[in-house]
Parts: structure tokens; sequence; C-alpha cells
């Protein structure tokens, strides 16, 4: 059996076992604090984890291109942290009130993130710089670039509130008891983030272009025998994870509303998370949603339990999403990552 047909053919059991992995975690929450599942599993909890977990999948999706490619891109994190900053510089320069300004906001993040992952593809492809290294270097310029230009704009290190995107709700549907707030009264950029999800699988394991992709991180010789060009395919899915990871960053300034750059600034390791998600989800976009989902489940999960005066720790319920992988993984151990992630290539021609 190929590459591709053993992976095609568990695409869905990743998503089954992350299933498992949330019943667990919410069955262990049940146990512990004595709460009825119910009033954990509220329609608005599922919804707003739901958000949670939109900016990790996108950076996800992003990840797992280029690394199928061949090209580890390390510096997921550093760039949502751009995409959070440039959403909301542009929406403030814009200066249009209410969705219109969000948006113009988001398109200028995903614009200019993409331009600065060209410049890091160039870095990573032609001069054949260590991706670990260059990665972390956009991380460390992210965690210095945004905060300090912040404080130059605004003043702060924090921006001012910025105008948010809203719900799209469905009339009649919206009603629909427990489903109805979870669907069809969402946040648009939710959708956005599930079409992106179902096209990125098509494209990855329905199209000719998924298999080059496929093939230059596991064969890229032989893609370069087919006539190929191995490199202008890395160059496209590390430009690609660029403009998504930028992507998440903006989805998540839209649903939090204002830029915040103290600490870890407000991506705060969800672009780490975003890799920890794909390799759970074994470089499948529906399984990385999935292990996306279940972060966001648990990211949220502190916030449920102090609406039910149940205080616990953050940072132990921040380790839950690690424990629940390393778990998972050790148990199934069946993420496979492609041969020839991290080596450069030069054609023969």
């Amino acid at each position: 059996m190929s590459v591709v047909d053993d992976v095609r053919s568990r695409r869905f059991g990743t998503a089954g076992l992350v299933a498992v992995a949330a019943v667990g975690v919410a069955a262990i929450a049940t146990v512990a604090f004595g709460v009825p599942l119910g009033r954990i599993v509220t329609p608005g909890y599922v919804a707003r984890s739901i958000q949670l977990a939109a900016p990790i999948t996108l950076a996800a999706i992003g990840g797992l291109y280029a690394e199928k490619s061949g090209v580890f891109n390390i510096g997921l994190e550093g760039f949502m942290i751009f995409g959070a900053f440039f959403a909301a510089a542009g929406t403030y320069f814009v200066g249009v009130d209410g969705a219109v300004g969000a948006w113009a906001g988001i398109v200028i993040s995903v614009v200019l993130t993409t331009v600065l992952t060209v410049l890091f593809a160039v870095l990573l492809i032609r001069y054949k710089a260590n991706q670990i290294v260059a990665g972390l270097g956009v991380w460390f310029v992210g965690l210095g670039f945004a905060p300090f230009t912040a404080s130059i704009i605004w003043g702060s290190r924090n921006s001012p509130r910025m105008p948010g995107i809203g719900r799209l709700t469905i009339p009649g549907l919206s009603e629909i008891p427990y489903l109805g707030r979870i669907v069809f009264d969402q946040s648009p950029l939710v959708w956005l983030t599930a079409l992106l999800v179902l096209a990125s699988w098509a494209f990855l394991y329905r199209t000719r272009y998924g298999y080059w992709i496929q093939a230059a991180g596991e064969n890229p010789e032989a893609l370069d025998t087919a006539g190929i060009d191995v490199n202008h395919v890395r160059y496209a899915t590390v430009i690609f994870s660029g403009a998504m990871a930028g992507l998440g960053g903006a989805v998540l300034l839209a649903h939090s509303s204002s830029f915040i750059g103290t600490g870890q600034t407000m991506v705060d390791n969800r672009g780490w998370l975003g890799i920890v998600a794909y390799l759970f989800g074994n470089y499948n976009p529906l399984g990385a949603a999935a292990a996306a989902l279940l972060f966001g489940g648990v990211d949220m999960l502190q916030g449920q339990l102090q609406t039910l005066n149940i205080n616990v720790s953050p940072k132990l319920l921040g380790l839950l999403p690690y424990v629940v992988v390393l778990v998972v993984l050790t148990g199934w151990g069946k993420t496979r990552v492609p041969s020839s992630v991290g080596e450069p290539y030069e054609s023969e021609d």
C-alpha cells in the first residue's frame, strides 16, 4: 500500500480519536467536579469553543501543507502574531466602523502576512536557511515587533477596541434547540474556517496538485523526474502556510476585538497548538480541525467552570491538551512525518 493510500484509509480515524478524547475529557470533568455534563457542555460553551478553535485550525492547515511538501514552518506562532497585529492596525487606519472595517482589517492582514511569508520562503528554499532557526526567528521578531509598533500607534501594547464581525444568524434555523445556537447563530469566520478545511482536504487528496504536494515531501526526486519543479511546489505551500497563519491571527483579533501585546501576546501559543493539531491529525485537514476543536474546548473549559463557581488552575487546564495528545499518540502511534521534511532540494538539471 502506498503512503497516500495509507493516509486515505485512515483519514477519518483521527477525528474519531479526537471525539473519544473529547468525551473522555468531558467525563473526567463531570466526575471530578460533580457537575452534570449538560451544565458544562451548553450550546454557548460549544459555540464559543468552535470560535476559539478556528484560529488554531487555520494555522494547522497552513502548517500541514508546508510540512507535507517538505518544509517545516515552525514560525506559525510568529505569523499569527503578525496577522493579529496587522488586522488591528489595518482596521484602525481604515477607520470604518462596523463589520466592513473588520473585514478590511482581515484582508489587509492576510496581504501583509503573505508578503512577509514570501521573504521567509525565499530564505528557506533559495538560501537553504535552517528551518528551525528561521521559524524561531519569525516568532521572536513577531514578539518584539507587534508590541513595539502597537506602542507607537496607540501609546500602549494593547490596541483600543476594534469593530467586530458579529454573528451570522439564520432566522428559523437559529431557533432549533441546542444545534441552532451552535451552527446557525455563529460567527461567519467560523463558517469560513469550515469551508477552508473542506476545500484544503479536497485539494490535498482529490487533485493532482495535492498529490504533487505530497510527493514533494515524500519523494521529491520522483516529482522532479515527472517534470514538476519541487521548489515551486514548496514555495506555494510555505506562502500558503504563512497566509493561513496570518488569517488565523486576524480571526483571533476579530473575535477578541482588540490586540493584546503583553506577555506572549494574544496569540498565546495558539500557533504552537496548530503544529500539535496537525501532528495529532496525522497531516489531515479534517483531523487537524477536530484536534483544534478539542483544544478550543479545553481553552473554554476554564471560563465555563468559573461560571459554575469551580476554580481550577488555568496552567493545569492549559497542559490538558498536550497530555491528551501524548496519551493518544502513545497508544495509537500512527503519525508519520513526511520523509523529506527539512531537506533542501536541488534539481539535477
